[in-house]
C-alpha cells in the first residue's frame, strides 16, 4: 500500500446548492450569516467573506419538510377564513373579532419566534395566516358597529366565493396590513394573500362600477381584469427589478414570484375572453403572447412563457381549424402541429442558455436573470 496515497487521499467533488446551506441553516448547524458568506464565497471565487452574492434568493424547494409546512399552512388558512364562521352564532361578532385578534397577534408572535429560529418557511406560513385574517377582523368589526353595507352577504365564506362590492372595504385593509406586515417579516409568501386580494379587489371594484340592479356586464369585468392585471405585472417588474439590486439579504429574495402569478393570470384571462371577429386582432393575440414567450425567457419568469404558450397554441389552433377543420386532414395536421411544438422545445432546450444570455442583453440590468442556483 502506498503511504503517500493513503495521507493524501484524492479530493472527491461535491455539488452544493443554496438549498442545501438553507437546510443547514434551518438544522442549526450554521448560521444565516455564516450561510451567506459561504454561499458568497462559493459563488464568485476568491471573494470576500463579507461580499454580497450574485443570486436573487430562491424560494424554498418542495422538500418532504416544506410540503408539510405548506399543507399544515394551506390547512390553517382554509379553517381560519372559510370554515371560521361556523362559530358565528356561538361567539357573535365581537367574540368572533376577539377571537380573530387573538388569533392573528398568536400568528404573529410564533412567526417572531420561528424566524429569530432561523426558520423562514414557517415564520412565512404562519405571518401569512396573520394577513389572512384581517379581513375576517374587520367583517367582524363592520357588523358588530352596524357598518356593513345593506344587502350584503351574511356569511364570510362568500368573500371567496362570490363578487360583491360590499367586499372592497375588506380588501382595502388587507392590502394596506399585507403591506405593513411584509415590510415588518420580509417574509415572501406574505406576497401571496396581497396578489389573490388585488385579484379580488379587481372584480369586486367591477361590480361596484357597473351594476345596475342584478345586471351584469361582462365586457367590462373582463376589460378591469385586463387592466388591473397589467398593472399588477407592472408592480411584479417594478418589485422584481428592486429586489434584485437590494443590498440587504432580506430583501433579495423573490417578492414578484405571487404578483406575477396572479397579474399575468388577471392580464391573459382578460385579453383571452376578448372575441375579436377580425383576423388582424387575432394574429395580434398571437403577437402579444409571442413576445410573452420571449419576456418570459429574457427577465427567467417561466409564468409569461408559460400562458404565452398557451396563447399561441390556442392562435394555430384556430388557424388550423379555419384552414383545415372541413378537410380529413385536420387530426394529421394538429398532429403534426403539437410534434412541431415539441421538436421547438427540444431545440430551445438546447439552445436556451445562448437565447436567454441573448434576450437578457436587451434589458435593463435591474431585469436581466441571475445565474440559476
Amino acid at each position: 500500500m502506498n503511504p503517500v496515497a493513503s495521507a493524501n487521499p484524492a479530493p472527491r467533488t461535491m455539488t452544493l446548492s443554496q438549498d442545501d446551506l438553507q437546510a443547514a441553516v434551518q438544522d442549526g448547524l450554521i448560521s444565516a450569516e455564516q450561510a451567506r458568506q459561504l454561499w458568497s464565497r462559493w459563488a464568485v471565487p476568491g471573494a470576500a467573506p463579507g461580499r454580497p452574492g450574485p443570486q436573487l434568493a430562491r424560494g424554498p424547494g418542495f422538500s418532504f419538510t416544506n410540503t408539510l409546512y405548506y399543507f399544515g399552512g394551506m390547512v390553517a388558512i382554509g379553517a381560519m377564513s372559510l370554515f371560521m364562521t361556523l362559530s358565528w352564532q356561538a361567539f357573535g361578532p365581537w367574540g368572533l373579532a376577539a377571537l380573530s385578534a387573538a388569533y392573528l397577534l398568536a400568528c404573529l408572535k410564533v412567526a417572531d419566534h420561528l424566524k429569530a429560529r432561523h426558520l423562514p418557511v414557517p415564520a412565512g406560513i404562519l405571518a401569512t395566516l396573520a394577513v389572512v385574517l384581517v379581513p375576517l377582523l374587520v367583517w367582524c368589526v363592520q357588523h358588530a358597529l352596524g357598518w356593513w353595507p345593506p344587502g350584503g352577504l351574511s356569511r364570510y365564506s362568500a368573500y371567496h366565493t362570490q363578487i360583491n362590492w360590499r367586499w372592497l372595504s375588506l380588501e382595502f385593509v388587507t392590502l394596506a396590513a399585507g403591506v405593513v406586515m411584509l415590510w415588518r417579516y420580509r417574509l415572501p409568501f406574505m406576497v401571496m394573500p396581497i396578489a389573490v386580494t388585488l385579484w379580488y379587489l379587481s372584480m369586486d371594484l367591477a361590480h361596484g362600477l357597473m351594476q345596475q340592479g342584478e345586471h351584469w356586464d361582462f365586457k367590462f369585468m373582463r376589460d378591469v381584469s385586463l387592466v388591473f392585471g397589467i398593472a399588477t405585472v407592472a408592480i411584479a417588474l417594478w418589485v422584481d427589478a428592486r429586489c434584485r439590486q437590494a443590498q440587504e439579504d432580506d430583501w433579495r429574495q423573490d417578492y414578484a414570484f405571487w404578483l406575477y402569478l396572479f397579474g399575468t393570470v388577471m392580464a391573459w384571462g382578460g385579453l383571452s375572453l376578448r372575441d375579436s371577429d377580425s383576423e388582424l386582432g387575432k394574429a395580434l393575440y398571437c403577437l402579444i403572447n409571442l413576445v410573452l414567450v420571449f419576456a418570459g425567457a429574457a427577465i427567467g419568469r417561466r409564468v409569461f412563457t408559460v400562458f404565452g404558450g398557451l396563447g399561441v397554441a390556442i392562435y394555430l389552433g384556430y388557424l388550423s381549424h379555419r384552414v383545415f377543420g372541413d378537410s380529413l386532414a385536420f387530426a394529421f395536421v394538429l398532429t403534426l402541429l403539437g410534434l412541431g411544438v415539441v421538436g421547438l422545445g427540444i431545440w430551445w432546450q438546447r439552445h436556451e442558455d445562448q437565447i436567454n444570455a441573448r434576450l437578457a442583453s436587451w434589458l435593463p440590468p435591474g431585469l436581466r436573470p441571475r445565474s440559476p442556483v
